[in-house]
């Protein structure tokens, strides 16, 4: 029964990555590339899990969460001021970009089971979301539409069950990397999107209350069921003809089961972006209560100043959504945005995990943990330098740009590592 209770209590961060993102760029990867992508959602997965559980430890071992863990590490020295706002800039820019999504991926969902226009569909969820915000507790509202989210997960596992894919496509795309021309945006989506930099910081904040033991078993089983359900969204994504939209992916969903599988898909679509509309901004103040204001008064829940940031993300997605912007490409573009600002978090993450004053001895990274952290962090690296360098309106040949990107790569990696061999020695 406990071990029951931590993969439930652990299913929040699978519950907060699992969200219009999720459905829209890993449906949008299987209409496009059919299967070639799955071993993306692979990789995903086991950096979710990596990085999750060196958050998480940060916690339990240290009693402190990450934020403030980040603080200490570099107390007394003049690039501190630098490094938090780097990352509470990393941090606050990529809930704002998921916000948009969150908030357009809701009123898609709701669209698809209402006449009312997507406008007044945004504005209703910013203002459910703000009041929730501003007012009073919000955790039977997470907990009743999280259930719907997973509701939503089944479906798609129901609904990929019933289409019979191809095993032998399905075996080779997850376990033969490919890019196939035009993919590598789709690509790092799918990292952004299950990777998420935020739910490294809620991941640390809740984490107190857990063992070492029990915080990576319930975590481990939950973010594998989570990596599941993506891996299933994309297979009913290669079902979807090109261009993916919302509707041709309900169509599918009503094939396969009926007026009730079209109807929790939109049911589930909204709930997704209503509770990630909840936690994106929250996660952004609490970033950045932990980075700045510790123990202030003037950063509790009620103040001024952790009221003006989750206001400030909650006002970025609601702009979007009046201006009436397309969701898929919107949501596609959060889940690169926050791909790219993924290997700045990562890195700050494992330098702390190495630091003998924050973690002690029993706390420290392990020499396989370190391999294992180290080789997603440079891929994180590697995925955000190779998008930058496309996206330029010259871009160079892609054989070159995978050589610029992994020579960046190389350059970013030594001065972290030699980070990490002074705080293993301190």
């Amino acid at each position: 029964m406990r071990k029951l209770a931590s993969i439930l209590f652990w299913s929040i961060i699978s519950a907060a990555f699992i969200g219009p993102g999720t459905v829209t760029t890993a449906a949008s990867a299987g209409s496009g590339f059919g299967f070639d992508l799955l071993w993306a959602l692979i990789f995903s997965t086991i950096a979710c899990l990596v990085l999750q559980e060196a958050a998480a430890r940060i916690t339990i071992v240290s009693g402190m969460p990450l934020g403030r863990a980040l603080a200490q590490q570099y107390a007394g020295q003049t690039s501190r001021l630098l490094v938090l706002l780097l990352v509470v800039g990393a941090i606050i820019i990529g809930c704002a970009a998921y916000e948009a999504g969150n908030i357009l991926g809701g009123a898609a969902g709701a669209a698809l089971g209402t006449s009312l226009p997507a406008e007044l569909l945004s504005i209703l969820i910013v203002v459910a979301a703000g009041l929730l915000l501003w007012f009073g507790s919000i955790r039977f509202v997470a907990l009743a539409l999280g259930g719907v989210v997973a509701l939503m997960g089944f479906a798609f596992l129901a609904t990929a069950v019933m289409l019979a894919p191809d095993l032998t496509a399905v075996a080779r795309g997850a376990l033969l990397p490919a890019l196939p021309a035009g993919a590598s945006l789709l690509v790092l989506g799918l990292v952004g999107t299950t990777v998420v930099p935020y739910n490294l910081f809620l991941g640390s904040g809740i984490a107190g209350s857990s063992s070492l033991t029990e915080m990576r078993f319930g975590l481990s089983i939950a973010i594998v069921l989570g990596g599941v359900i993506s891996m299933a969204v994309l297979i009913v994504g290669t079902a979807v003809p090109v261009p993916f939209s919302f509707a041709s992916l309900q169509k599918i969903l009503h094939d396969a089961g009926g007026q009730w599988g079209a109807f929790l898909f939109a049911f589930g679509l909204f709930a997704a972006g209503f509770s990630s509309a909840i936690t994106a901004p929250m996660a952004a103040a609490v970033t950045a209560r932990d980075l700045f204001g510790a123990g202030e008064q003037s950063w509790q829940e009620r103040a001024w100043r952790y009221r003006m940031v989750w206001l400030a993300v909650l006002l970025t997605g609601l702009i979007f959504g009046l201006l009436g912007v397309k969701p898929i490409p919107v949501i596609i573009l959060a889940q690169a945005l926050n791909g790219i600002l993924l290997p700045f978090v990562s890195i700050f993450l494992l330098i702390i995990v190495n630091d003998r004053r924050i973690m002690g001895e029993a706390g420290l990274n392990s020499m396989l943990l370190n391999a294992v952290s180290g080789l997603v962090v440079l891929i994180t690296i590697v995925l955000g330098v190779l998008n930058l360098l496309k996206a330029g309106t010259t871009a160079p040949p892609g054989p070159l740009i995978f050589a610029t990107a992994g020579a960046i790569s190389v350059l970013i990696t030594y001065p972290v590592v030699r980070k990490i061999r002074a705080v293993r020695q301190a």
